[in-house]
């Protein structure tokens, strides 16, 4: 995940921002590197940089984030498919290496246009009166912790909205169910309906083959919500929503941003 640039203010997708979508047509090499400690720091020395690999762009999509006056900002937002190896990349050979490391990846994991549209889905009624800024802090609080502390932050959220024995299940990296719960009596229609949630405490995008293997994981006559830090993509929204299959309730960032603060769940 890379943040574009443009440390003040709304960011544009423009100069830097504009250009790194066109490695999709152009395969042109974008170098990774990620800053290991501080100027300030002078046990580092010079080397604050530590190489992460070549990048293969993946998608973009504006987002809101925080700056350090606390004041929400539009930002950009990027994601890349790391390549560690080569750890070493002559200069006079980066375009071809980039060419080839490209190729192969799309080989690999062909990704359908549907993938690489991210959408933002839209907030429940009277969100509005929640600002910005306080969303997204929300928000950024819940990707400072750990995977594990997110399920347990889901499961505090649906006791405290009216879900009724509310639990955790064995945290494992496994891709199952992560939180069970039941409708409980406001939900009169559905009470007693079993809900199983799958959490994903990310930063990239939430894809279709993830909505595809919850419901693949659902006990019968469950029903089944994804919820993550992030968003989804275009291809995540139509699966789960497919036609003759068991719909799957998502839930990005943003909103279990604003449901944390309008049901005063800690996070």
């Amino acid at each position: 995940m890379y943040t574009g640039a443009g440390l003040e203010g709304d960011q544009s997708l423009s100069g830097m921002n504009k250009r790194l979508p066109q490695q999709s047509l152009e395969s042109f090499p974008i170098y990774g590197f990620t800053l290991i400690g501080s100027r300030r720091d002078r046990s580092i020395g010079p080397r604050r940089w530590r190489f992460l690999g070549l990048l293969e762009y993946l998608r973009h999509y504006p987002d809101t984030q925080v700056d350090t006056r606390g004041n929400a900002r539009k930002v950009w937002l990027f994601e890349f498919r790391i390549h560690e190896k080569p750890n070493v990349v002559p200069v006079e050979l980066d375009t071809n290496l980039s060419v080839k490391l490209i190729e192969q990846s799309r080989s690999l994991y062909p990704t359908q246009k549907d993938e690489r549209e991210v959408v933002v889905l839209a907030s429940l009624p009277n969100s509005e009166k929640k600002d910005a800024a306080v969303i997204e802090a929300a928000r950024a609080r819940l990707l400072a912790s750990s995977p594990e502390e997110f399920e347990h932050f889901v499961k505090d959220l649906l006791a405290r909205s009216g879900f009724d024995k509310a639990a955790v299940t064995r945290f494992s990296q496994d891709g199952g169910i992560d939180v069970n719960a039941y409708a409980g009596a406001s939900m009169w229609p559905l009470q007693g309906t079993l809900i199983q949630i799958q959490a994903k405490r990310w930063l990239h995008t939430v894809g279709r083959k993830e909505v595809a293997e919850l419901r693949g994981s659902l006990l019968p006559h469950a029903r089944g919500a994804l919820v993550t830090t992030s968003y989804f993509s275009k291809a995540a929204l139509l699966e789960a929503a497919e036609s003759g299959k068991l719909p799957i309730v998502l839930v990005d960032g943003n909103e279990v941003a604003r449901l944390s603060l309008e049901f005063g769940s800690k996070t």
